[in-house]
């Protein structure tokens, strides 16, 4: 049972397919054989018949009931002793047999009516040295009126050899080419299994390139069904090396932003500073160094993501946010409006979309004057794809110049410093909108009249 489960792809279609050739073969061979041997004994049946009712057109009924046979029968055979071909006339007193029949011991036959006939076979008789055969009889039933309306029953036997002679050619021939055509056909089907299952070895051979280092993803075109798998594996794989390059970048950017609050610690201890002045400088350095730290792992953090995590609802997480948002700006008095659609899903983490959409929309109420709006609309899916998701913030604060956006987008950049902030936040949002392969737009709300940030990302597999 076990071999079975580590059975190749290929090794399963093409043992499914030959014991499915094999049966279809067996069924049709059988179908065929039976077919010969009904038409080899109907054809048979009208022989006989046909000789029967020669042989009675030739034959007379003296007035003693007497049967008197042709001097030339239908067939010479009857002339001859174990010819194979014998003929039997039984009636009321009457029983006859041609010459053929000498030294043989034929099946009797049951009497018949005027008109009725029978065929029946294969039936076992003995010949004079004691050794059994097998024969067919046809009978028909008759009656002579010349000799007073008298019942007849007369039988024609042929011997089955030649039947089953025939039958046996047939056979041969036919399991003979049965057995040619399913090795043709299975020499055909091992063909097209390999040309049909070609793809996956080809992805197998790529997959096994990314892994030696000799390429960075899945190359070339794919059939429509692999498509998606394709493209699956190439997002992991990018959002591995993603995940590898930004661990790296992070631990660098930690060691270079921590070397500025050591090295001044390092001039310090080295300028002879005394104990107040140091115990100052090494609790500032110290809360700048645990500030770096804290930003840098939360950093790491967001940039990990499951590319295929369960779809979480929008709504509920958004009226979370802006509860809270409310009690920190409650003297500003502002209003946050939603028109977020019911089916709306986010398909990744939910620390990237409390990020995203606490960045978002912290942002609109720190520069809204009385109104915030969240729109959530939903991407139709296309194909066998996830739905996308589109998320809007706007506000009726002054908004974002066209020419300042860049700036603004730029991490550290305030689009006030006289409002407080540390010029991260949209900064942030940008890492998570790449992350998930997004767009990130920003311009005016045509209704606010404020700033309008837009984050689209679309349907994906």
């Amino acid at each position: 049972m076990r071999a079975w489960r580590t059975l190749s792809l290929q090794a399963r279609q093409l043992a499914a397919a030959s014991v499915a050739l094999v049966a279809f073969l067996g069924g049709t061979g059988y179908a065929l054989d039976r077919a010969f041997v009904d038409t080899a004994q109907n054809a048979l049946r009208d022989r006989l018949a046909a000789l029967a009712e020669g042989y009675l057109a030739e034959s007379e009924l003296d007035r003693s009931r007497a049967f008197i046979s042709p001097e030339v029968p239908p067939d010479h055979r009857f002339l001859r002793p174990g010819s194979g071909l014998y003929a039997t006339v039984r009636g009321e007193g009457l029983r006859w047999e041609s010459a053929s029949a000498l030294g043989r011991s034929l099946p009797p036959v049951p009497f018949l009516a005027p008109g009725e006939s029978s065929f029946e076979g294969p039936l076992r008789i003995v010949d004079a040295y004691g050794m059994e055969n097998s024969v067919y009889v046809y009978s028909i039933g008759v009656i002579w009126e010349l000799a007073g309306d008298y019942p007849l029953t007369f039988s024609v036997y042929e011997d089955a050899a030649q039947v089953q002679e025939q039958v046996n050619v047939y056979r041969r021939a036919l399991w003979g080419y049965l057995a040619l055509a399913a090795l043709v056909l299975l020499l055909v089907q091992t063909l097209v299994l390999r040309w049909s299952l070609w793809p996956l070895v080809h992805v197998e051979r790529e997959l096994d390139r990314v892994r030696k280092g000799l390429s960075q993803r899945l190359s070339g075109r794919h059939p429509r069904e692999l498509e998606p798998l394709a493209e699956a594996i190439n997002n992991l794989i990018e959002s591995e090396r993603s995940h590898l390059e930004r661990s790296r970048n992070t631990l660098s950017d930690l060691a270079h932003s921590l070397k500025t609050p050591l090295a001044v610690l390092r001039s310090r201890l080295d300028a002879d500073a005394g104990c107040a002045e140091l115990r100052a400088e090494v609790q500032a350095q110290v809360q700048r160094m645990n500030e770096i730290v804290s930003y840098q792992l939360s950093r790491a953090a967001r940039s990990g993501h499951s590319l295929y995590a369960a779809p979480i609802e929008i709504a509920q997480r958004a009226e979370e946010i802006v509860a809270g948002l409310e009690k920190v700006y409650a003297d500003k008095g502002v209003l946050c409006e939603f028109e977020i659609d019911p089916e709306a899903r986010f398909h990744g983490e939910l620390g990237d979309l409390q990020e995203l959409l606490g960045n978002l929309l912290e942002n609109a109420f720190k520069w809204a004057c009385r109104r915030v709006l969240l729109t959530v609309a939903v991407l139709p899916a296309v194909g066998s794809r996830r739905p996308g998701v589109r998320i809007t913030v706007e506000d009726d604060g002054p908004g974002i110049a066209p020419e300042n956006v860049e700036r603004v987008l730029q991490r550290g950049v305030r689009g006030d410093e006289r409002v407080q902030g540390h010029g991260i936040g949209l900064s942030i949002v940008q890492d998570i909108v790449a992350a998930y392969r997004g767009e990130l737009e920003v311009g005016r709300a045509p209704e606010l009249g404020g700033a309008r940030f837009q984050v689209s990302f679309p349907p994906a597999y």
